[in-house]
């Protein structure tokens, strides 16, 4: 299987997605990706393309953002063979943790990892993974916290992008790959 997703497929995964209008809130249009997680043949699809895009990485974990970056990256580190580490929100994880504060639109949230999460690999290659990039602050937060416990973070990944927030800008000379753009 080619690292590009044929047209046939990228169509596949485009026909599982589904846009819910004014959620969470009016004139926001959620993408929802349950129906591709409840379709084998396009979770197969998606899961064997970030397979062949990820071999040649030499990846030694994939830390998914709390909760949907849970799915995609414990399918996908199982795949690799690699270890995976969960990015989580404040207060969620039960050993000595390291938080990153990022804004949102009214204040502040955290993500936290465990300061151990990456073992005694220094400097680990790791692919953080995460469902959508929108504004792209819990992915940045995410990133940073990666860095702070010694690991280096090759690539940020994400299912969907949507292009028109930007949220890529906030990672300038970091790897972002997107599946699927809106």
């Amino acid at each position: 299987m080619s690292q590009e997703l044929t047209a046939q497929e990228r169509s596949i995964l485009l026909n599982h997605i589904r846009d819910i209008p004014d959620f969470p809130k009016p004139d926001i249009i959620f993408k929802d990706i349950t129906p591709l997680l409840s379709s084998p043949e396009a979770l197969n699809i998606l899961m064997d393309h970030l397979t062949n895009r990820y071999l040649g990485y030499e990846l030694d974990y994939i830390a998914g953002i709390d909760a949907r970056g849970f799915i995609f990256g414990s399918i996908l580190a199982d795949r690799l063979g690699v270890g995976f580490v969960p990015v989580r929100k404040k207060n969620k994880l039960p050993y000595t943790t390291v938080a990153q504060k990022y804004s949102l639109e009214y204040g502040f949230d955290e993500v936290e990892i465990h300061i151990d999460a990456f073992g005694e690999t220094k400097g680990a290659k790791v692919l953080l993974i995460d469902d959508l990039i929108a504004t792209g602050g819990t992915a940045k937060a995410a990133n940073e916290l990666i860095e702070k416990v010694g690991a280096n973070c090759v690539e940020t990944c994400f299912i969907i992008e949507l292009e028109f927030l930007n949220g890529k800008e906030k990672f300038e000379d970091q790897s972002v790959y997107s599946v699927l753009k809106f």
